[in-house]
């Protein structure tokens, strides 16, 4: 960090992904927290010009609020490690890898972490028969935010017809029935469980709009399947190269006690309203939200 009496941060949001909107949303209230902490903001909506708008601003850290391809991806960490300015949350290499979720489950088996199996097919193969039994989910291998997600149901007589807007490569896993739980790692500590409870699907509605979904906090789980959210996530962190904050979601078949627990993916940029999960755990530790962002100004570096 430059020696600035008021250090400026730039705060990245929206861009080109499909989570754009999502973006602008934990970009705005980024922003808002971080004046509280006492840092000099600067919002911007990164587009083509990023490069020109970094180099005359100047920043002496980079907030990423940016969500989905291009901003979780290495794409925009490559950038800024080019321009040598201290950056939140992970480093190329572990965001590339985590936001491939066929990649991420080879360092989860690498690690002994358990997690739901799946595999790549073509978007045609797909629609055309079943590939696998059902139950089973379809979804886009590198996005985020439950979007694209297909749930194919025990019984369903036809495969899934796949929107146009769905990449040609996409990844079929076996659905793990039960509860959705997730843990955000801070630094070297695994902060909390949270159970998500739904109606239905944890989609992206559900995600995102009110009311579509509650979240308890401590998840009211046994000792031994909290204790392992901890450690798992904890691991999977480390194991993927993590930076800042990660978020890692699960899916926990009561029926099967310890062995029906299984990591889904890790979110190396996850959802940052004062009212996401990760934010809600960091309050729960002890950090309230412009607390929460400015740890992870104060953790900015290059070299991720």
């Amino acid at each position: 960090m430059s020696s600035r009496a008021n250090p400026l941060v730039a705060v990245l949001m929206g861009g080109p992904s499909s989570e754009r909107e999502v973006s602008l949303s934990t970009g705005k209230e980024c922003a808002k927290a971080i004046r509280t902490a006492g840092f000099e903001v600067v919002e911007i909506d990164a587009g083509n010009d990023l490069p020109e708008q970094l180099t005359s601003i100047q920043p002496d850290v980079v907030f990423n609020a940016l969500h989905g391809r291009w901003g979780e991806d290495g794409c925009v960490q490559g950038l800024l490690e080019w321009l040598r300015i201290p950056y939140t949350h992970s480093g190329v290499l572990a965001s590339a890898v985590a936001m491939d979720k066929e990649k991420t489950k080879g360092v989860y088996r690498a690690a002994g972490l358990p997690f739901a199996e799946s595999f790549l097919a073509d978007k045609d193969d797909v629609s055309a028969r079943h590939l696998m039994a059902a139950p089973y989910v379809v979804k886009p291998y590198n996005e985020g935010s439950s979007v694209g997600v297909y749930l194919v149901q025990e019984g369903a007589n036809t495969p899934p017809k796949l929107s146009e807007e769905m990449p040609q490569t996409v990844m079929v896993e076996a659905y793990i029935p039960g509860r959705e739980l997730t843990t955000t790692v801070m630094g070297d500590k695994a902060l909390c469980v949270t159970d998500i409870i739904t109606t239905g699907w944890y989609d992206y509605d559900a995600k995102y709009k009110e009311g579509g979904s509650r979240h308890q906090i401590p998840a009211d789980i046994p000792t031994e399947i909290y204790n392992a959210c901890l450690d798992y996530a904890l691991r999977a962190h480390q194991a993927l190269g993590c930076r800042g904050i990660s978020r890692t979601d699960f899916r926990w078949d009561e029926r099967r006690g310890l062995n029906g627990l299984f990591l889904l993916e890790t979110n190396t940029q996850p959802g940052m309203t004062a009212t996401s999960l990760a934010p809600e755990q960091g309050a729960y530790a002890g950090f309230d939200f412009p607390a929460f962002c400015k740890w992870l100004v104060e953790d900015a570096s290059c070299d991720r």
